[in-house]
């Protein structure tokens, strides 16, 4: 893999994140549409309204290939919500993940954000091992059915 670099979120981005989160959480979680459907009502909202002084989002890619992203979005003056972070299988296992969530992380301290938070499902392992290694904790796990499919939806959060 050549070098990774991160940009912000431009035209066409929106769509491909869309479909990807679409096409892996179906594949990996057996989720339906209706998850894509959240998806893209999260990068609309971020789209139309998101202020630049306090929320960003980062792209990361490759040689012109996409292959991950997340976003900071502010929930209120103290908090940020960490939103779709994701990694294409490709580019899992270097080290990217920790990449991303140590830049959002910063970047959230950095506008004086005290706290983030992020909401996940218990199936995905890998991020929720990496969100532990970085210091969040679980505020609340709950079983419910989602997207087609009984998950475990968690909130987790960490003090910056």
């Amino acid at each position: 893999m050549t070098q990774v670099t991160f940009r912000n979120l431009q035209i066409g981005d929106a769509g491909w994140l869309i479909g990807q989160h679409g096409i892996l959480y179906h594949q990996d979680e057996g989720f339906d549409a209706t998850f894509e459907a959240t998806v893209a009502e999260i990068l609309a909202d971020y789209i139309r309204n998101h202020d630049p002084a306090f929320e960003r989002a980062w792209i990361a890619e490759s040689g012109g290939q996409r292959l991950g992203s997340i976003f900071c979005v502010r929930k209120d003056a103290d908090t940020a919500k960490l939103r779709l972070f994701l990694l294409l299988p490709e580019a899992r296992g270097r080290g990217l993940g920790h990449q991303l969530l140590t830049a959002c992380m910063a970047w959230a301290r950095d506008r004086g954000y005290k706290r983030m938070e992020l909401w996940t499902h218990e199936s995905h392992k890998a991020a929720c091992a990496l969100y532990a290694a970085h210091g969040w904790q679980i505020d609340s796990s709950v079983a419910t059915h989602s997207f087609g499919t009984d998950v475990v939806e968690q909130i987790w959060s960490i003090t910056l």
